[in-house]
């Protein structure tokens, strides 16, 4: 392996360390120019027969702020969850432990205490507050595509938190915010026959905010990888 090579496999992996969920983030823009190099990058993301299967609605911090406030009135007044596509029917095993390891790691970092049923309400809003992101961003899939298309977008969605990080722009992949799909088909007039896949929130991290205090761990690759000789 070249020295080119290794050096990019490194740079890889530091970015693929350095990139977390944030849930803090500053108010500050970011500039039009930062954004459209994220996209450029996250498009060079593979696809089943290059289908290039999403489309990204990307909101300017104007349209963000218009957005939050609309969703959590939307909210408050009772809408229920319609996600376009099925929720997971369960978490199992190491899946539940990972799981529930990280919410239990967030509600520790902001103080919410085990049995707290109000403070874990007040958390939870806070991903239709999109962290206090001055970005938000819905990802789609054509409908027809099912759960291939999915899968591309999350190819897609991976690329542009890599990239997002690359370019010093914090991130996270949100699947709260398809809970609503008819609401973003009304307040953005997105096409009615493409399913709503996720959200992404987007911005400068604010460093300083007790949810980015943590981490998350991954489980070490002989616990994931089967090798077939």
């Amino acid at each position: 392996m070249s020295s080119t090579m290794t050096d990019a496999a490194e740079q890889l992996m530091q970015l693929a360390t350095e990139r977390y969920s944030c849930r803090g983030f500053r108010p500050d823009p970011i500039p039009r120019a930062t954004i459209e190099r994220v996209l450029a990058i996250a498009q060079r993301s593979p696809s089943w027969c290059n289908s290039q299967a999403w489309q990204i609605a990307v909101a300017s911090a104007p349209a963000t702020e218009r957005a939050r406030q609309a969703l959590m009135a939307h909210i408050k007044q009772g809408a229920l969850p319609r996600p376009d596509l099925d929720w997971p029917r369960e978490y199992r095993g190491v899946y539940q432990q990972r799981r529930r390891e990280c919410g239990f790691q967030l509600y520790e970092a902001v103080g919410v205490a085990r049995g707290d049923k109000e403070g874990a309400d007040r958390q939870r809003l806070e991903n239709f507050r999109f962290f206090g992101a001055p970005h938000v961003a819905i990802v789609t899939s054509e409908e027809p595509l099912g759960i291939y298309g999915a899968i591309d977008c999350g190819v897609y969605v991976g690329m542009f938190m890599l990239a997002a990080r690359a370019c010093g722009v914090a991130s996270i992949a949100m699947a709260a915010l398809a809970a609503y799909p008819e609401f973003w088909r009304r307040e953005w007039g997105l096409d009615a026959h493409r399913t709503v896949v996720c959200g992404i929130a987007f911005g400068l991290e604010d460093p300083l905010h007790p949810a980015n205090a943590f981490r998350t761990s991954r489980a070490p690759v002989s616990d994931v990888v089967q090798w077939v000789e």
